[in-house]
């Protein structure tokens, strides 16, 4: 599948960029990207030059909130054609069914979870790439929008409970732009990018939802596009990442949430050219790197989230897949 986003996913980048004073050509230049081709909103670029280029671009800034900086600007109509269909939904939880069913076609490495405990609802977004890649500024502008998404749906009731981030806290300074983006109190050092919000709020009725405009939004979409339909790989890439602090991301227990038999769920994968193994690495080669960019969080959590019961059996891994033991390759990484 190819790893490709909407050119519209790094809308305000120019204009980020500009109120720094400095020339994004040449980072564009490095990722063979062009000024002119994000003025095509619809235009379709690799999703990997996009997550490189933000995080180069925080780097060379010295912004550690260039991605809440370019989510503060979005609107939800820069979602496209679909912004019209998740506008008039009757509920909150409607809207972001309807925003997982086009995901594909806004940003097909994003994958949109909500997952229900009780009372309470966790809102995710995560990256589903072949080799993992560090996107602390993708990330933080892929929750920020979609907390914006979230607020144009519920209006001014829209307050969540907190909102979570796996990196550390940024300097004190910086932490105005959170509690204006996400009308709350961050949290940092935690196991997952997240909003949490009250189970209550997903149902609450959309006053401005126009039955009639929603259906014919529909209906436009599914003439003029293929509705976004998740590969089996899809589906257990992301049951894998929400397992394994649980450390049951075993095949067995993703075949059952999916409802099959596992001799089922292998054959499914082996159609796709996929293996659960395989999945299973890449998704902890993804988190691995997230989490070792955050300096507070320790080797040993880290080992635990993925899903290792020793520190030195997630090292043995480590060495294996990356040519080096965690520690090297964060202190690497801060130099």
């Amino acid at each position: 599948m190819a790893e490709l986003v909407r050119v519209a996913a790094l809308t305000g980048y120019l204009e980020t960029m500009a109120s720094f004073g400095i020339d994004p050509r040449p980072l564009l230049k490095e990722q063979e990207l062009t000024a002119d081709q994000l003025a095509s909103p619809e235009h379709l670029i690799s999703a990997r030059s996009a997550i490189r280029l933000l995080e180069r671009s925080a780097q060379v800034t010295n912004c550690i909130t260039f991605g809440l900086r370019m989510a503060e600007g979005r609107t939800l109509a820069n979602l496209g054609v679909s912004s019209l269909l998740i506008a008039h939904q009757p509920t909150l939880r409607k809207a972001l069914t309807a925003l997982s069913e086009f995901r594909a076609r806004i940003n097909s490495t994003l994958v949109l979870n909500f997952e229900e405990f009780g009372d309470e609802v966790i809102l995710r977004e995560d990256f589903s790439l072949r080799r993992p890649e560090s996107s602390r500024q993708s990330s933080n502008l892929a929750l920020g929008v979609l907390a914006k998404l979230c607020a144009a749906v519920q209006g001014p009731r829209w307050k969540p409970q907190a909102v979570c981030f796996s990196h550390q806290a940024p300097p004190p300074a910086e932490l105005p732009i959170f509690t204006r983006l996400f009308h709350c109190k961050p949290e940092f050092d935690c196991e997952f990018n997240g909003i949490v919000l009250s189970a209550h709020d997903l149902d609450i009725p959309n006053p401005t939802a126009d039955d009639q405009l929603a259906k014919h939004a529909r209906h436009l979409l599914e003439s003029v596009m293929n509705t976004g339909v998740h590969t089996t790989a899809q589906d257990v890439d992301q049951l894998i990442k929400l397992l394994l602090p649980t450390g049951r991301a075993t095949i067995q227990t993703c075949a059952a949430s999916i409802g099959v038999t596992v001799r089922t769920l292998q054959r499914m994968l082996d159609a796709e050219g996929m293996s659960f193994s395989c999945l299973l690495n890449e998704a902890r080669m993804q988190l691995a790197i997230q989490h070792l960019a955050n300096p507070r969080m320790r080797i040993t959590d880290i080992a635990d989230v993925l899903g290792y019961n020793s520190i030195g059996a997630f090292t043995r891994w480590h060495a294996k897949v990356f040519g080096k033991p965690p520690r090297r390759m964060r202190k690497e990484g801060a130099a």
